[in-house]
């Protein structure tokens, strides 16, 4: 998503988002080891007694915000999972689109991907948890890392959601990629369109790759509730989707 960054139509199709009023209820800050780096840091709400499934959850251009720590708690309250909401900028946090637009372009792509493997590990190997069973989820910048995360933890990820994010199409991604996808778009979305879309699908069929994809009338960032953008029967079937698509894939 960083090739946008200095786009304006892509920054004005980015509202700074609404203030919401989070308080965490379940969910607290937690750090976790990070393969010859430094450790990273993340949200994390702990499965409910007996659950043996974790999702690992990427924020928008805008940092690990209060939104995403509700959508945290929000899935772990209607599944029962674990959920680990990894911060990719290490503490960074804006609301302004021009400073979100920095923070993605600079944000290395080594320490992404080592972020990405120290929090697999960390929920399935301990110490915050040992999941049988790994599901990724991200919107727009954080799309695009659910597919990196799926990619990277190949055959340890068993599902993984993609809302309006740049997926991979090397061929040497597809082939890692084992989970299967289910991927939501926006037909007014002037980035992750059409033609990026039926790339992804034409890759991951000719790959022999589960995909389904979904689009809806609306903009880019239709699912934020923070977005003024927000189109509320959108969101709310693409959520009812995932919840069915994770309870049939994370068992």
């Amino acid at each position: 998503m960083a090739q946008f960054a200095d786009d304006p139509a892509f920054i004005a199709a980015h509202l700074p988002p609404v203030r919401i009023h989070f308080r965490a209820k379940e969910g607290k800050a937690v750090t976790f080891a990070v393969s010859g780096s430094q450790e990273g840091h993340g949200f994390f709400v702990p499965a409910s007694k007996g659950n043996t499934s974790a999702i690992l959850m990427f924020h928008e251009w805008w940092g690990l915000n209060d939104n995403i720590k509700q959508e945290a708690e929000k899935l772990n309250g209607e599944l029962g999972v674990a959920v680990l909401a990894v911060d990719l900028y290490d503490g960074r946090v804006t609301a302004d689109p021009q400073e979100a637009g920095k923070l993605m372009q600079g944000m290395d792509e080594a320490r992404g991907i080592a972020l990405v493997r120290g929090a697999l590990a960390a929920i399935k190997d301990g110490p915050l948890d040992h999941a049988k069973t790994v599901g990724t989820i991200g919107w727009c910048f954080g799309g695009g890392w659910s597919d990196r995360a799926a990619i990277e933890g190949s055959k340890d990820v068993q599902a993984c959601v993609i809302y309006y994010g740049m997926p991979s199409t090397k061929p040497e991604d597809i082939d890692r990629l084992k989970a299967p996808v289910l991927m939501f778009w926006g037909t007014q979305d002037g980035f992750i369109n059409v033609k990026v879309v039926s790339g992804f699908e034409a890759a991951m069929k000719a790959a022999g790759k589960s995909i389904k994809t979904h689009s809806f009338d609306a903009p880019h960032a239709f699912a934020n509730p923070s977005n003024s953008r927000y189109n509320k029967e959108a969101a709310e079937i693409s959520h009812k989707e995932t919840l069915a698509f994770f309870r049939a894939h994370l068992k």
